[in-house]
């Protein structure tokens, strides 16, 4: 697949000054943030300019909707029409944290950010970076991951420059440097709009540790699109993704192709999900950078975190 990007990447982009990048939320521009999940690419939530450029950059369709990162929970009535008392729970026990919630969006929340539906998912990141951006700038920050649309999500700054750095400009946008993310996958989106909750995507939360938090169980995602990475296909490296259910069935599978003149990775993390999660999108981009052209992927457990990572894969798999 040829690369998205045109021209070269302008100097002056990254930095580690929180202030230099509130004046560029607070002016309109843009700031790639890093978040425990992986890094966003953010702009006030309410500035319509800010909100089209993100899709711009991204090239990503506008009728999938944004995420809009609050400060703290005290500001949830402030983006949501309707709060339940079980989303204060949630907020309580899971915020800061990789924890998405899909509400009826108050009169703030403005269409561009919704792709016109009458919900927005909401969360307040576990970042010390990401924190003190949104409490030193006042405001709400829309921001999906901030890469290509459909490609691997980015887990460091350099993974951020590497994808948008010809596209942003430096006069009015950041790279904000916070390090790797610690999590590594997106966060677990539920939708707190409907009864029972639905889990409309699962990440860096277990289902388990929320259903613990309410008490009851979430039901599975029903009805059409309405959050971040619904889709059949994403999260997809240029390499071809093969799934595989046993170390052996990889190495199998593996020679095989070998074989046959491809250039194979095996993706196999045991039974360590925090590892898989916190590897799998930098180990996906290695491969790109590497020439490999088929990635085999050993599924992990379907266990707390390893359902984010299976579903990752799975979407990435689904890609070719």
């Amino acid at each position: 697949m040829a690369d998205p990007r045109q021209g070269t990447v302008p100097d002056g982009l990254v930095t580690v000054d929180v202030a230099r990048a509130v004046a560029s939320i607070v002016a309109g521009g843009l700031v790639a943030m890093p978040t425990e999940t992986v890094y966003g690419l953010g702009g006030d939530a309410t500035n319509d300019g800010a909100v089209a450029r993100i899709f711009a950059v991204k090239g990503r369709p506008t009728g999938h909707p944004l995420i809009v990162h609050i400060a703290a929970a005290e500001a949830l009535d402030d983006w949501a029409a309707e709060v339940p008392r079980f989303v204060r729970d949630l907020a309580e026990n899971c915020w800061p944290g990789p924890l998405t919630m899909l509400l009826r969006r108050s009169a703030r929340v403005p269409d561009s950010v919704t792709g016109g539906r009458d919900t927005v998912g909401l969360r307040v990141p576990a970042h010390p970076m990401a924190l003190d951006l949104l409490a030193r700038s006042g405001r709400g920050i829309a921001a999906p991951s901030a890469n290509r649309f459909g490609r691997v999500s980015p887990t460091t700054a350099q993974h951020v420059l590497d994808d948008l750095g010809s596209l942003l400009d430096p006069a009015r946008d950041v790279i904000l440097d916070g390090g790797a993310s610690p999590v590594g996958v997106e966060s677990t989106i539920v939708d707190c709009s409907v009864s029972p909750p639905q889990v409309l995507r699962p990440g860096g939360i277990p289902i388990a540790d929320i259903e613990a938090v309410l008490g009851s169980s979430l039901a599975a995602a029903a009805g059409p699109s309405r959050a971040a990475g619904m889709l059949a296909s994403h999260y997809a490296p240029r390499a071809t993704v093969e799934l595989a259910e046993s170390s052996d069935a990889a190495r199998r599978r593996a020679a095989v192709r070998t074989a046959a003149g491809e250039q194979v990775r095996i993706l196999d993390y045991g039974d360590d999900l925090v590892l898989a999660a916190r590897s799998l999108y930098a180990d996906l981009r290695d491969a790109d950078g590497a020439g490999t052209t088929r990635v085999i992927a050993v599924m992990p457990p379907a266990v707390g975190l390893g359902h984010a990572i299976r579903d990752r894969l799975t979407k990435a798999a689904a890609a070719r």
